[in-house]
């Protein structure tokens, strides 16, 4: 019995140990798993990480994205250069929130991705594993955008560096099948305070504000996103409407998508637009239904 035991609690150990080992070092990834999953995300571990197949991926049409054409030319037109094996920048989509930056990204997912394109979504708070996220996708033989969306920074957070140093400045070259894209409500990614301005107790105010500077710049490409007026929006909402082929005419329509971005602080923005069409389709149907 005892010596049952024993040999029990040695393979617990040898358990143990291996997974522990195993949780060290990222998981490799596959040619097969990047072949067959055109979305990934960075799935933090006890003490390391891996790379996990999206197995659904949110792909967003293009042609429903109305009123941004231009900043879908430009991502379009850059990210068409990478998957082409072309020099092409890193893009931050920043402004008013709501109005269409990271659908634009996954809207990528469609046209690029059987052109040989892979998206790899990570976590603000995971940015200090990219070295780790890049040594892996560094080898294969396809084309990789990192996402981030809602990249902000605090004051006192320092994950910001190992982006910079990923995007430029550090010694090892950036591999050429990588690109990063990031989405954020901040033209600067972070905290801009007026004292920046007067400098503060800094005795050099100009440093500070060029270290909160230095990341955004390091984005070849800024694409921005305004605040949409009200046409715009039921323009938006018409498209959606026609899209979902929904039987309402064109004053009741605009007249309660009026009501409907009224009651909800006055939003006017593409996400709006789709929540107003998602509650009159429903409600269409139910009353259709009774």
């Amino acid at each position: 019995m005892d010596g049952n035991i024993a040999r029990c609690v040695q393979k617990l150990e040898e358990l143990a140990d291996f997974l522990m080992k195993r949780d060290e070092e990222p998981a490799a990834a596959t040619p097969e798993l990047v072949a067959a999953c055109w979305a990934i995300r960075w799935v933090k571990g006890a003490a390391g990480g891996q790379l996990a197949p999206i197995m659904d991926p949110d792909l967003v049409n293009m042609e429903d994205l109305v009123g941004i054409d231009y900043q879908k030319e430009v991502l379009r037109r850059n990210t068409a250069q990478f998957a082409a094996g072309l020099p092409a920048n890193n893009v931050l989509l920043w402004g008013e929130r709501g109005n269409g930056k990271s659908s634009c990204i996954k809207g990528l997912l469609a046209e690029f991705c059987p052109k040989g394109l892979r998206m790899v979504e990570v976590q603000r708070w995971d940015l200090l594993c990219l070295p780790d996220i890049v040594a892996l996708l560094r080898p294969l033989p396809f084309r990789f955008i990192i996402y981030c969306d809602d990249l902000t920074f605090s004051e006192g957070e320092t994950e910001y560096r190992a982006l910079k140093t990923l995007l430029e400045g550090g010694l090892e070259r950036r591999p050429d099948n990588i690109l990063f894209y990031a989405t954020s409500n901040r033209r600067h990614l972070m905290p801009e305070r007026m004292t920046d301005n007067v400098g503060g107790d800094e005795i050099h105010p100009e440093e500070a504000v060029s270290e909160k500077l230095a990341l955004s710049e390091r984005f070849g490409i800024t694409i921005g996103f305004g605040i949409f007026n009200q046409e715009e929006f039921l323009r938006i909402v018409r498209h959606y409407a026609v899209t979902m082929n929904l039987q309402v005419d064109s004053e009741t329509l605009s007249h309660q998508a009026f009501l409907w971005s009224m009651y909800n602080g006055g939003r006017r923005n593409g996400r709006t637009a789709r929540q107003f069409i998602d509650d009159l389709a429903g409600r269409l149907q139910l009353e259709k239904g009774s």
